[in-house]
């Protein structure tokens, strides 16, 4: 969906609401020439207690996290930020959507220094469905594992939600669509499985869930975290450590990815190869289903983790 055709018109821009169309930077902006920013991805959800974003307090710790590496800091306090999403969405009456908060070096100077350039914070906001497709959330998808590897934590800090780096998620991602499939998954540097470009991903093996470890060149996902706890709840051994191999994405009963824009996506296919009974197995449903009813607020579940508009 373009941006043109949703009915949105505001964003916030360093302390204040501007017009969308306004919304502009200078084009020698440090963060546009070196990927020297960092960003999150936030769904907020229609609920019958109205709208309600989805752990915003964690999407926002790790957003001033993701600035120590760059010695980047943020000139606006927690609180200021929360005011003016809740507000941003207010103005434009928005329910369901996706909030994307970015702080980035601004325009000073163009040397790989970032010097005394400062640092700008913008936070837009605009309806967003299922981001791999409706239907992927029912059916699966078909993803390939990537010629490109994903960098290692000791390169780039993988921790770190940056502008830059999601370079490497375009190439993996584009490679795969060029090649007839919905997403790709990126092996780290050892060749073990990291991650999709924009998504955690898990494996489920004789009723046990694995998901990749942090050690293994991966973000540590919100919506992984959830999906995690969901998992325990309802009894799952769940390793989220572990170690995955490439060849054993082929004989996974189950695999399905996660993530803010994802949420709980099923994956059917990888390289052509069909995963379990080709089709959204049993416990993605279970914790798909849980998922959904957290987040929509269809149970009274971890309240606090909503903060409402």
């Amino acid at each position: 969906m373009g941006f043109d055709e949703m009915d949105v018109d505001t964003i916030w821009m360093d302390g204040e609401f501007v017009d969308w169309e306004d919304a502009q930077i200078h084009v020698l902006t440090h963060g546009l020439h070196y990927g020297t920013g960092v960003f999150e991805g936030v769904r907020c959800y229609d609920t019958e207690e109205g709208p309600a974003i989805f752990r915003w307090e964690e999407h926002l710790e790790r957003f001033y996290q993701s600035c120590k590496p760059y010695d980047m800091e943020i000139p606006f306090e927690p609180e200021e930020l929360t005011e003016a999403t809740l507000e941003l969405l207010r103005r434009q009456d928005l329910a369901s959507c996706y909030i994307r908060p970015i702080a980035y070096y601004g325009y000073d100077t163009l040397g790989v220094s970032p010097g005394d350039c400062p640092t700008d914070v913008a936070i837009a906001a605009w309806p967003w469905g299922a981001y791999l497709g409706e239907d992927a959330l029912e059916n699966g998808i078909e993803v390939m594992v990537s010629s490109w590897r994903k960098h290692a934590s000791s390169q780039i800090p993988t921790n770190a939600k940056t502008t830059g780096l999601y370079v490497n998620s375009l190439l993996a991602g584009e490679e795969a669509r060029r090649n007839g499939f919905r997403e790709a998954i990126v092996l780290n540097k050892e060749g073990n499985v990291a991650e999709g470009p924009g998504e955690n991903i898990f494996l489920v093996r004789d009723g046990t869930i694995y998901t990749p470890g942090l050690s293994e060149s991966i973000l540590d996902g919100i919506t992984r975290n959830t999906v995690i706890g969901l998992a325990e709840e309802r009894g799952y051994e769940v390793n989220d450590t572990a170690s995955i191999s490439r060849g054993e994405l082929n004989t996974a009963d189950e695999l399905f990815f996660t993530g803010s824009a994802a949420e709980v996506t099923p994956i059917r296919k990888v390289d052509n190869v069909v995963i379990g009974d080709g089709g959204r197995g049993p416990v993605t449903e279970e914790l798909q289903q849980a998922f959904f009813d957290l987040v929509e607020r269809r149970t009274d579940d971890h309240d606090e983790w909503f903060t409402y508009v």
